[in-house]
């Protein structure tokens, strides 16, 4: 059982970092692009949902 856990990936599958990297960016994209297109309304909507919790 011990042996499972110790052995090493061969050299040709390190995993798919280049494919984590154009994720982050692409999901990061998407956010600017969002909050540049919607931010009045979301910010409006936060503001909303903050005074009804604080009873405002």
């Amino acid at each position: 059982m011990k042996k499972l856990f110790l052995r090493k990936a061969p050299l040709g599958e390190r995993g798919d970092v280049p494919g984590w990297v154009l994720i982050t960016l692409m999901t990061a994209a998407l956010v600017v692009l969002i909050w540049g297109v919607a931010s009045e309304r979301l910010v409006e909507i936060f503001n909303r949902a903050m005074d009804s919790i604080a009873g405002i």
